[in-house]
């Protein structure tokens, strides 16, 4: 993430997230990332604490999606945080190689309410 207008950057789900992305030929998308260090709850139930942070380190949503030029708009249709259900959540992308980064316009972030952009890389599966 990076701070507009003071350019502070932060990892946001740490330095080594993991996650999915998938688009299909029909126009489905689903999205799921989480912190790679997250901590596993002490017992089969989290607590509260437990379930609190578990929540704020994930992101996970889905939709249908359509492509115009360098943007891509995904229709949210479920979501983690039920304020993007019914959205669209607009991306600027950019496909290198195997590589495929999503950045948000300047926007509020999710979490802390700070205008910034996101920009996350994925890198292709075989």
């Amino acid at each position: 993430m990076e701070e507009t207008p003071s350019g502070t950057t932060t990892d946001v789900y740490g330095p080594y997230p993991t996650g999915y992305l998938k688009h299909s030929v029909e126009g489905r998308m689903i999205a799921l990332i989480v912190r790679g260090d997250r901590q596993r709850p002490a017992g089969a139930v989290p607590s509260a604490t437990e379930a609190a942070a578990l929540f704020r380190g994930m992101l996970s949503y889905a939709g249908t999606y359509v492509v115009s030029g360098d943007e891509i708009t995904h229709h949210v249709d479920a979501s983690w945080n039920e304020a993007w259900t019914g959205t669209d959540q607009r991306r600027l992308f950019r496909i290198e190689g195997r590589r495929l980064t999503l950045s948000t316009p300047p926007s509020p972030d999710p979490f802390s309410g700070k205008m910034s952009v996101r920009r996350l890389v994925f890198e292709k599966l075989e």
